[in-house]
């Protein structure tokens, strides 16, 4: 029985804790994301999508959300608008 409560305890903590482990859902990799998931992004079209893997290839990685402001046509208005959505992992 104890085994049986313990492996109960272990499986409801998994399914309980993979949601906080997981990326916010809508959430954009700015530094994986290919240019159809880069137009999630408000006022990132195709155009701009490319520019940001431009940079990225250029550059390497992002490390901080404002160098995206390096990327012609991201202003600080975008970032603002997407603060919530972009990820760096």
């Amino acid at each position: 029985m104890k085994q049986y409560l313990s492996a109960v305890l272990i499986v409801m903590f998994l399914l309980l804790s993979a949601p906080a482990l997981a990326e916010p859902a809508g959430s954009v990799n700015v530094n994986t994301a290919d240019v159809e998931a880069l137009t999630i992004l408000r006022g990132v079209g195709p155009s701009r999508a490319e520019a940001i893997i431009a940079y990225r290839e250029a550059n390497g990685p992002f490390r901080s959300l404002h160098e995206l402001m390096q990327v012609p046509g991201i202003g600080e208005r975008t970032l603002e608008e997407n603060m919530d959505v972009i990820v760096l992992e």
